[in-house]
């Protein structure tokens, strides 16, 4: 709900002009009996309004009470037209609950009702009717109004957590790019310099590999950034590839492979197509897994193991290095929570672990719903 209806400085404003007119209007009249008590309890009918965001039930009580006492003390008719009042039923509909709202409106008819009876010069039946209908209208309003800015915090709200939800994915995306490719680069540039002299042509073969690496990154970077360019960039510019998944898992095995580490890959089941998030999370699994082989794992062989069962699908993603690595299970590390968080957002699980053998796997198991179904009826 909203704090505030607007500045308050424009509700000193308006408090003192309303309180203004009332003054004006009494001293104008110059009735008989009036004393500074009249003029106090016309103060009071108008100037609380410069609180009426900060209190405004106390606010409207002020004035209900003003109202009430100004002809019961014999001071005739009200000295304004009871515009504070209304606007004090607003304030009330628009900033507190229905039911504080539904008090605030009945004690309105109930000043109405005194006024009836107190006033010098009794008042028609049809003037309270008329009068109830003005604060129903301020109440009905302010109730919309209320309405309105709940709508629009929650639309806040959702908006602020989508912005958050979309960093965390961009943040996992490129972590599990940069980290990729440039253990790739890393590995290639020193096999290069170490062979330079030596072995021209395997240093010319990493240097190539360093540079595919390079532009692969660049690529995958840029159509992950392309969610935070304007439609105009999109259309100037909309010729990205889409984002990777298992039908270019040989392609990521055969650049790991040019790294220097020894990949197996055994898919079995018939290969079907995915829809694009499994895809995508069943994908950065593996590359995930095997950059960390590369950067943790030693000198190690690793195997990538894709089953497509009837209503699962399973990857298996295996190594051999003597290396310790029970500091990637901790809760810091980034990378085998981000391919778990990953899972969990469509529906599977991932594990991970040291193997009882020595070495390292990692599982990932995603369900096969009817949504990949249809995508493979299509295709």
């Amino acid at each position: 709900m909203r704090k505030n209806l607007g500045p308050v400085p424009v509700d000193a404003f308006l408090a003192l002009v309303l309180t203004g007119l009332s003054m004006a209007t009494l001293v104008a009249e110059h009735a008989p009996g009036t004393d500074l008590l009249a003029y106090g309890l016309t103060v009071l009918t108008a100037a609380p309004l410069v609180l009426r965001q900060r209190a405004p039930m106390i606010t409207m009580t002020i004035i209900m009470v003003a109202l009430m006492v100004y002809p019961a003390l014999g001071y005739g008719g009200w000295p304004n037209s009871g515009v504070a009042m209304v606007i004090g039923m607003f304030t009330v509909a628009t900033l507190r609950s229905r039911k504080a709202a539904t008090v605030m409106y009945l004690a309105s008819l109930a000043v109405a009702v005194v006024a009836y009876l107190t006033f010098p010069t009794p008042l028609y039946w049809s003037e309270i009717v008329q009068f109830a209908l003005v604060m129903a209208a301020a109440w009905v309003v302010g109730g919309s109004t209320c309405r309105w800015a709940q709508r629009v915090e929650r639309l806040a709200k959702s908006a602020g957590e989508a912005v958050t939800q979309e960093r965390v994915r961009i943040a996992r995306e490129m972590h599990d790019i940069v980290t990729h490719h440039m253990s790739v680069i890393s590995l290639q540039a020193g096999l290069a310099e170490y062979v330079l002299d030596t072995d021209p042509s395997t240093a010319r073969t990493a240097i190539a590999t360093v540079g595919d690496a390079s532009r692969e990154a660049l690529s995958e970077m840029r159509r992950l950034l392309d969610v935070l360019r304007t439609d105009h960039d999109r259309d100037q510019e909309a010729d990205y590839r889409p984002q990777p998944g298992l039908a270019v898992l040989e392609e990521l095995v055969a650049r790991t492979r040019a790294a220097g580490l020894t990949v197996g890959l055994q898919v079995t089941g018939e290969f079907r197509p995915l829809a694009a998030g499994p895809d995508l999370c069943a994908y950065r699994m593996v590359q995930e897994s095997l950059t960390n082989v590369l950067k943790h794992a030693g000198p190690a062989r690793a195997c990538v193991e894709v089953d497509y069962g009837a209503l699962t699908l399973s990857i298996t993603v295996t190594d051999d290095g003597t290396k310790n690595r029970e500091d990637h299970l901790a809760p810091g590390s980034f990378g085998i929570r981000g391919m778990r968080e990953r899972a969990e957002l469509y529906g599977g699980v991932l594990t991970a672990g040291p193997c009882s053998t020595g070495g390292f796997r990692v599982m990932l198991r995603l369900p096969l719903d009817e949504t990949d179904t249809a995508v493979r009826e299509k295709v």
